[in-house]
């Protein structure tokens, strides 16, 4: 029986006595801050600043027991719920494995090929195991393209057995009915669910090419990109604005030639170039100062062999790949026009 923690006396009814000297009856502080952290704190005395005389464990103590038996605080462990049962129809459906393949068709009556290859795609359908194969519409082919076999389960061997996702791998022959087609490739779904399975996909084959395809094939086309220049401000901005170069016509090569000084004209308004002749009194020449009429001056021409005639009638664009600019006129320099050859001293 215990007693009373002043006077000794047992703690019965009427022995309950208020001590006069108590003027303190707050609880004790459990809860403080510090550096900013709330912390509990165990208290050592009770109500009325009587010392707590009860064995107290620690936080760090009293985590440890309750680790050590869980069931003492949390009861005894469920037992997991069973797994729901999900038929193969619903966790397969609408997961299709598509594979690339080609069968090679024989072609008896034709000069121009022996065979020709057609590409199908084979899809496999998890859901039942049942596979189709399709054929991919080809423009102008004449040859009728669409469902090459609807879908089914199509049998492996003599046994009737079908065929099974895991007999479909990339560079292996499969035969339907009769008809091989040779597995090329397979898209990336496809191989992200085979190897999950386990299994290794080999890489990528080509697909052969046959003759008629070849030859059915388009030319390559070359395209010419129009250009964006403006004729009509090249008109307003450069109209009678003319480069003159004093250049020597050095025809010494031939026979009683000499050196002649011409005056080579640009006119910036159309691109073209006159070349006159300078000449001088009574040096016995045809007083037509005129060498070369004005016009423009192809630089390089396409595909021509070296005997064609420099000098020829209507040469367009067509024929001509790069016209001269007025940054080949450099003085200094030498420049053919038309086969001649000029040395532009100023």
């Amino acid at each position: 029986m215990s007693s009373h923690p002043v006077h000794g006396l047992p703690f019965l009814p009427g022995n309950t006595y208020r001590d006069p000297t108590k003027s303190v009856f707050h609880r004790s502080q459990t809860l403080k801050y510090r550096n900013g952290y709330s912390r509990p704190v165990l208290p050592t005395v009770g109500i009325g600043r009587e010392p707590i005389t009860v064995n107290q464990l620690s936080q760090a103590e009293l985590d440890e027991l309750a680790n050590k038996r869980p069931t003492l605080t949390y009861g005894q462990a469920k037992p997991a719920p069973p797994s729901t049962f999900i038929p193969v129809h619903v966790a397969f459906d609408k997961k299709v494995l598509k594979f690339d393949a080609y069968f090679q068709e024989t072609v008896p009556i034709s000069q121009d090929e022996h065979y020709r290859v057609r590409r199908v795609c084979v899809y496999y359908y998890l859901e039942d195991d049942s596979m189709s194969v399709v054929e991919p519409p080809v423009e102008n082919s004449g040859i009728p393209q669409g469902t090459f076999i609807k879908r089914q389960r199509h049998p492996k061997n003599d046994n009737g057995d079908p065929y099974h996702w895991k007999d479909l791998k990339v560079g292996i022959n499969v035969t339907f009915y009769g008809r091989t087609f040779s597995i090329i490739s397979c898209d990336q779904c496809t191989k992200d669910f085979l190897e999950s399975e386990g299994i290794e996909v080999n890489p990528t084959e080509a697909i052969p090419t046959d003759l008629y395809t070849e030859l059915r094939k388009e030319p390559h086309r070359t395209y010419t990109t129009p250009s964006d220049f403006d004729k009509l401000k090249q008109f307003l901005t450069m109209d009678r604005k003319v480069l003159r170069f004093f250049s020597l016509w050095d025809d010494s090569e031939s026979m009683f030639g000499e050196a002649r000084p011409v005056i080579i004209h640009y006119y910036l308004v159309d691109d073209t170039v006159e070349v006159r002749e300078v000449h001088e009194r009574n040096d016995g020449r045809d007083p037509f100062p005129v060498l070369m009429k004005r016009q423009r001056l192809p630089k390089s021409v396409k595909d021509l062999k070296d005997t064609f005639p420099k000098c020829v009638l209507e040469m367009s664009d067509q024929e001509v790949t790069e016209w001269y600019s007025p940054r080949d006129f450099k003085v200094g320099s030498h420049i053919i026009i038309l086969g001649r050859k000029f040395f532009l001293y100023d």
